[in-house]
C-alpha cells in the first residue's frame, strides 16, 4: 500500500479511525492524509463531533416518570403479594401502587400471566405423566437385585460345556477299556 491515501479513501476509512479500529500502519497512514488535507480534517472534525454528541447523548439516561421509590418498594414486594405472604394493609399498598403506576401494573400482569403458564404447564405435564415414577423406579431396581442372585448365562454355558467333554470323555474311556 502505498503511504499517501487518496480523500476518497480516507472517507472510507474515517468511521473506524475515529472509533480507534484500524491498524497502527493503517492508522498512521490516514493521520498524515488529515494533516495534509483541510477538507478531510473538517469530515473528521465534523464526524468526531456527531460522534461525541451521540455517546452523550446515549450515556444520559432517560428517566422514567413512573420509576420511583414507591415503585421500587412495589418489585421488592411483588413476589409476596402474588404468593399472598403480605398483610392487609401491605396488600393494599401493592394495589394502590400498581392501579396508580403504569410500570407496576405492567409488571404485576406479566408476573399473573407467567404464573398462570407455569400453573397450565405444571397441570399439563401433571396428566402426561399419570405414572408413579418413584413406584416402577423400586420395581426395577428390586428387579437388579434379583438378577444379582441368579447366574450369569456365560457361567451356564461353560458349566454345560464342561458337563457335556466329561461325559464324551468318560464315554471314550469306557469304550477303549472295556
Amino acid at each position: 500500500m502505498k503511504n499517501q491515501l487518496t480523500c476518497d479513501q480516507v472517507s472510507a476509512l474515517l468511521s473506524f479511525y475515529a472509533e480507534d479500529k484500524l491498524s497502527a500502519k493503517l492508522s498512521e497512514y490516514v493521520r498524515q492524509h488529515l494533516e495534509s488535507c483541510p477538507a478531510c480534517m473538517e469530515k473528521y472534525i465534523q464526524m468526531k463531533n456527531m460522534l461525541n454528541k451521540f455517546m452523550d447523548i446515549q450515556n444520559e439516561e432517560i428517566e422514567n416518570p413512573y420509576a420511583t421509590k414507591q415503585y421500587e418498594d412495589f418489585k421488592a414486594n411483588l413476589s409476596a403479594y402474588v404468593d399472598n405472604e403480605l398483610n392487609n394493609f401491605e396488600s393494599i399498598k401493592i394495589k394502590k401502587i400498581a392501579i396508580s403506576n403504569p410500570l407496576a401494573r405492567q409488571d404485576l400482569e406479566n408476573i399473573y400471566t407467567f404464573k398462570k403458564l407455569l400453573h397450565s404447564s405444571f397441570e399439563k405435564t401433571k396428566n402426561d405423566f399419570k405414572n408413579d415414577y418413584s413406584r416402577s423406579i423400586i420395581c426395577q431396581l428390586q428387579h437388579e437385585n434379583t438378577d444379582e442372585k441368579r447366574l450369569d448365562p456365560f457361567y451356564k454355558l461353560t458349566a454345560a460345556f464342561f458337563i457335556m467333554i466329561t461325559c464324551i470323555v468318560a464315554v471314550l474311556i469306557r469304550f477303549l477299556y472295556f
